[in-house]
């Protein structure tokens, strides 16, 4: 019995989107870095040891989609730093929940190798994805998907319908 092709539905899907952008190695291991506070192009390529044009060309295209803001450093108005943006620093809980995937389930055997101290508190956090409105965990088991505003194709098509 053949399936019906329902790839229709997932054009200009959120996920695709952003992994179009943000998807690829050097990328998310560049914000990565930038949340934990490198600017310059030099800590960058060393704290990453990437070659330096794929780090130009990455920097190039998170300033151009918004991600980060080549600002020139004040020392030295010739040389930049690159400081993320409120869209960039809105990725921080995708590289956390990324962490805590890779610490959980592709352990180092001393540990994680970084923890994460939450000013407010002063304890190490365990990262969790939280319902806004009830405050519950959010996990694959309790959440259905269903089709929003922006969904093309019929609603019967959604795989994720109740």
């Amino acid at each position: 019995m053949a399936t019906a092709d329902l790839s229709h539905r997932f054009a200009g899907e959120s996920v695709g989107r952003a992994l179009e952008l943000v998807g690829e190695r050097w990328t998310l291991l560049i914000l990565r870095e930038a949340f934990f506070g490198v600017q310059r192009f030099g800590q960058f390529a060393r704290n990453l040891t990437i070659p330096r044009p794929t780090l130009s060309s990455r920097l190039r295209m998170l300033v151009e989609a918004g991600l980060l803001e080549r600002v020139p450093y004040s020392r030295d108005p010739e040389r930049h730093e690159y400081r993320l943006t409120e869209t960039g620093r809105e990725l921080f809980a995708a590289i956390v929940v990324l962490m805590r995937w890779g610490d959980d389930h592709l352990p180092n055997p001393d540990g994680p190798p970084i923890m994460l101290r939450h000013h407010s508190c002063g304890e190490f956090v365990d990262p969790r994805l939280i319902c806004a409105r009830c405050g519950e965990e959010i996990t694959a088991r309790n959440v259905t998907p269903e089709a929003g505003p922006g969904f093309r194709g019929e609603a019967s098509d959604f795989a994720g319908r109740k």
